[in-house]
């Protein structure tokens, strides 16, 4: 998959149900605000983002994590970009080549799981399916949330993402 000039997000679809909220606006549109809040060229990479089901991604979970069941989104970075520090700010990759698109990783995120999630919170399926896009995009550029430190990073960056969207702070009832 290759994005094409002036698009950040490659999507390929393969359950149909996502094309009722319109998945690849979505992702391209969170994508380039969280490469914008973290000071960085949209144009000057890609990702890869497949909009599937529960089948799939749970094969893809048990695959890849050893957890075969179903999640909301999933995400493989290019490069291994965390900070050995708990808290830490990853180390941001640099463009190679001036005008060529690099591949920062791929993503994938469940409509199922998605959708259940967000009736669940009350949310409307678009925001919720937003912030998960945003939290992806942030696990590619290294970010995590597994040691407290790292996860109250993660989470502030999420808030303030989500907000220059207009999207409210999905930590909060």
């Amino acid at each position: 998959m290759t994005a094409t000039m002036g698009q950040l997000v490659d999507t390929m679809i393969e359950e149909p149900r996502w094309e009722g909220i319109d998945l690849p606006a979505l992702a391209e549109r969170a994508a380039r605000a969280t490469l914008a809040d973290q000071e960085m060229d949209p144009d000057a990479w890609e990702i890869s983002l497949m909009g599937c089901d529960d089948a799939r991604i749970a094969v893809l979970n048990g695959d890849f994590r050893g957890k075969p069941a179903p999640t909301n989104v999933l995400s493989w970075p290019a490069q291994d970009l965390a900070p050995d520090e708990e808290g830490g700010e990853p180390w941001f990759p640099e463009a190679m080549i001036p005008g060529q698109p690099e591949g920062l990783g791929d993503i994938a995120i469940s409509f199922e799981t998605c959708a259940r999630e967000a009736a669940e919170a009350g949310k409307p399926v678009a925001d919720h399916v937003t912030h998960l896009l945003v939290h992806g995009v942030l696990h590619l550029l290294g970010y995590d949330h597994i040691r407290e430190g790292d996860a109250a990073l993660m989470e502030k960056i999420e808030v303030r993402v989500l907000a220059t969207l207009g999207i409210v702070n999905p930590y909060e009832d």
